[in-house]
């Protein structure tokens, strides 16, 4: 068995950022920009009112002071004149500031009778003006990397950008295997269960930003297995789930080896999860995952998601670690990393009773994965322990 950062940089050695593409605005939200960008124009192009109200000159704004309204603006039309003293412009929020004007007294400081304003008496000296540029100028950047969030979008479109360099989504084959497996759905037969594994890891990495195809299931023959990895061919990444351990069924290792992955590991010292096997098959990664539901998400994880963030160009680095007190007592750690499903709750972490890596139950209800170093001293509550979001 290997360590888990030596597992993991073995498998982060394996790929490369993906080549760039374009694609419309529309269809960039959750995709990873894959080069800096420019505006190319400036936010807001002119002076704006952020207030509905008068547009008219700071130096002749006192109380009672009356003038004359000889136009409107509002967003869209602009007063075409040039504001003399005296007068002021009805404009609204948006709307261009006439020239001559830099001021905006807002309607509720006014009063009105025909063509006439009045000002009050608590006008204040805010001028309820957006300047030019006071968002964003042309020519201003947003780097790469970046992983567009739909606030990300909309700045992307008041910059008018309408196609945008992102990196390409990888292209993921999940390949589960095992006879006792059918799909849901459908009914199992008295010695099945229903296929789980397959479902949870491609809605992780489709949230992630990968495409995702999930190939039929594998049965425990030499043949099967051989006729799945052929539908695989093209993807960047194929992940099978059971078959990777040493029992006379699972035959995912030597069947792969059979048509040429060059292995870089097999077993990683953690719990859940040991049986985990990584290296090339042709042009994809491979990685092997255990059949055991919580083993499989968990790896999916610790190791896929920081594969799939190195290759839409994210960097490679592990998922972050948070730290919060224990909120119970532990005993000391065995010799594998553990991995821990936990709630983190009123700002303390507790580790679930039930660590069985078969109770998918208690995984949905977590939400934190605590790390145990190996042969982790006793902790008590209240000592620092760290842990993954999920």
């Amino acid at each position: 068995m290997i360590p888990v950062a030596e597992a993991l940089q073995q498998v982060l050695d394996l790929v490369a950022p993906l080549e760039v593409e374009e694609v419309p605005l529309r269809q960039a939200a959750g995709r990873v920009l894959a080069r800096d960008v420019t505006a190319t124009r400036t936010q807001p192009p002119f002076a704006a009112a952020s207030m509905d109200g008068y547009a008219l000159r700071r130096a002749e704004v006192e109380p009672d002071a009356m003038f004359k309204v000889v136009g409107e603006a509002a967003a869209g039309h602009r007063f075409r004149g040039t504001l003399k003293a005296g007068q002021a412009v009805r404009i609204f929020t948006g709307a261009p500031i006439p020239d001559g004007a830099d001021f905006v007294v807002i309607q509720e400081d006014t009063t009105r009778r025909g063509d006439l304003i009045t000002l009050g008496h608590k006008i204040g000296t805010k001028d309820n003006i957006r300047p030019a540029g006071g968002d964003f100028a042309k020519g201003q950047k947003i780097s790469a990397p970046l992983l567009l969030r739909p606030a990300d979008i909309a700045l992307l479109a008041a910059m008018n950008i309408a196609r945008v360099p992102v990196a390409r989504k990888p292209i993921i084959a999940i390949l589960a295997t095992g006879d006792e497996l059918v799909q849901p759905g459908e009914t199992p037969a008295e010695d099945q269960i229903v296929a789980s594994n397959s479902f949870g890891l491609a809605a992780m990495f489709e949230g992630k930003g990968a495409d995702v195809r999930m190939l039929p299931v594998a049965r425990d023959n030499a043949a099967s297995l051989k006729q799945a990895f052929t539908l695989a061919k093209g993807v960047d990444l194929i992940i099978t789930i059971g078959g990777a351990s040493v029992g006379d069924h699972d035959l995912v290792a030597p069947v792969a080896a059979e048509i040429g992955m060059e292995q870089s590991f097999y077993k990683v010292a953690m719990r859940p999860g040991k049986p985990l096997m990584a290296g090339r098959l042709g042009d994809a990664v491979m990685l092997g995952l255990p059949g055991n539901p919580v083993s499989a998400m968990v790896c999916g994880t610790v190791f896929g998601v920081p594969l799939l963030r190195k290759m839409l160009g994210l960097g490679s680095e592990p998922l972050p670690m948070q730290e919060a007190p224990l909120g119970v007592d532990l005993p000391q750690n065995g010799p594998r990393t553990h991995y821990m499903r936990a709630h983190l709750r009123d700002g303390q972490l507790f580790p679930d009773d039930r660590q069985d890596s078969s109770l998918l139950s208690v995984l949905a209800t977590a939400n934190a994965l605590m790390v145990r170093p190996v042969d982790d001293a006793p902790r008590k509550a209240g000592d620092t322990a760290h842990f993954i979001a999920i």
